[in-house]
């Protein structure tokens, strides 16, 4: 009959594997480190003194799933904090443009952004004249508020 403790690395090894693949569902980067913790717990059940200590491979597996858990939380705040460029009419905000047709105080005027004409008003109720560079502020409904450049 053979040694269950012997057996103890491949216990480990499927906790890993079902670790990985419940990540694979759940990315939230924390299936990952109790997975990583299990398959180095599996390989170090390989080695003579810890075959027969099932005590000393679940502390093993805490500490490594532990420091795998803090280097996974660093790696998903990083890939996490940057969410890409703005799509769509966002993407406007912030770039300049030309008046095609004057702005008055109290009204709207057209501003071309990047080959396409959008309605205009302003942000501070002046008045901006024809060809005038203007920088985008926000978006309200189908017009785009601007500041004189």
């Amino acid at each position: 009959m053979p040694d269950l403790a012997w057996q103890a690395w491949h216990i480990w090894m499927i906790i890993g594997i079902g670790f990985i693949i419940i990540e694979i569902f759940d990315p939230a980067f924390f299936f990952i480190s109790l997975g990583i913790g299990a398959i180095f717990t599996a390989l170090l059940a390989l080695i003579p003194f810890m075959r027969n200590s099932i005590p000393l491979q679940i502390f093993s597996f805490a500490v490594i799933s532990f420091i795998a858990f803090l280097f996974m939380r660093k790696l998903g705040r990083k890939v996490l904090r940057n969410p890409g460029a703005e799509t769509n009419v966002n993407a406007l905000i912030g770039q300049t443009g030309i008046v095609t047709k004057a702005i008055p105080a109290h009204g709207k005027g057209y501003v071309k952004i990047g080959g396409e004409e959008w309605s205009a008003a302003t942000d501070d109720d002046y008045a901006i004249d024809l060809d005038a560079k203007v920088r985008i502020l926000s978006i309200e409904g189908n017009k785009v508020i601007v500041r004189k450049v």
